[in-house]
């Protein structure tokens, strides 16, 4: 079973490869589809191998000087694009998937909030009349017949668990406070009336082999899934191809 992406899904996968940084990694992940090295599925849990193998093609593309001014900085360049092309990358391969019928077609992807309908009302809480936003790197979500949100995955993509991991479990827990407990609620002026209770999924691709270490560990436990974009033998997190069967398990209306 295959499926025609619509026009926002087409344009998006235009974008990707259209954006110059990310046709060496994307040349590296087809020629690997393409061997059979792994299949569509699998090819989440090797993001980390395909730009990890790309790194030199990203340079000599960021080297242009055709391309790029003269005092580049490409050291800090290549953090920038490390992380946009993680978030980049997944979106590619999930639309991928999508087309060939390995996620569901009322199963949406977005890194631009605004293309969601009704996401505010997951992702703002009120203190004391000051909104707080959950900042969200990609958004994967269904919609009913009325095109109104039903399902709603908020995701945070780092490429290290050092970035901003403790950012996303403090909204995490402003929520369930919000939710769960009246005395705090009260006392803080928290207002929070949401359609339904989003989940918060934590993606990494684990770059410094920070997943292991206690203290980080002790933070992924505030997520509802915690996923890696990697091969690994031993990890208590999930590989990111399981994030298929999460979004296939969704009730579409």
């Amino acid at each position: 079973m295959t499926y025609e992406l619509n026009k926002a899904e087409a344009k998006t996968i235009d974008e990707i490869c259209n954006t110059g940084y990310m046709k060496p990694i994307l040349e590296k992940l087809e020629a690997s589809i393409n061997n059979n090295e792994f299949d569509w599925p699998k090819a989440f849990d090797h993001i980390y191998d395909i730009m990890i193998n790309s790194k030199k093609e990203v340079e000599n593309k960021l080297n242009d000087k055709q391309l790029n001014p003269q005092n580049y900085d490409i050291k800090q360049a290549m953090k920038s694009v490390a992380g946009n092309a993680f978030s980049r990358l997944i979106v590619y391969i999930f639309l991928k998937n999508k087309s060939i019928g390995k996620i569901k077609r009322g199963v949406f992807i977005t890194s631009k909030q605004s293309e969601v309908n009704d996401l505010s009302s997951v992702t703002n809480i009120s203190v004391n009349g000051q909104t707080q936003k959950l900042d969200a790197d990609l958004i994967i979500y269904s919609l009913d017949a009325k095109k109104s949100l039903t399902n709603c995955a908020i995701v945070s993509l780092k490429t290290s668990l050092r970035e901003r991991a403790a950012q996303t479990v403090k909204w995490k827990l402003l929520m369930e406070i919000a939710q769960g407990c009246t005395e705090l609620k009260e006392k803080y002026k928290i207002e929070y009336s949401p359609i339904f209770k989003p989940l918060i999924w934590f993606v990494t691709v684990n770059f410094y082999n920070e997943i292991n270490n206690p203290q980080q560990k002790g933070l992924l436990e505030f997520f509802d899934d915690v996923f890696i974009a990697k091969e690994v033998d031993k990890s208590s997190v999930k590989p990111l191809s399981k994030i298929i069967n999460c979004v296939n398990k969704w009730r579409l209306t």
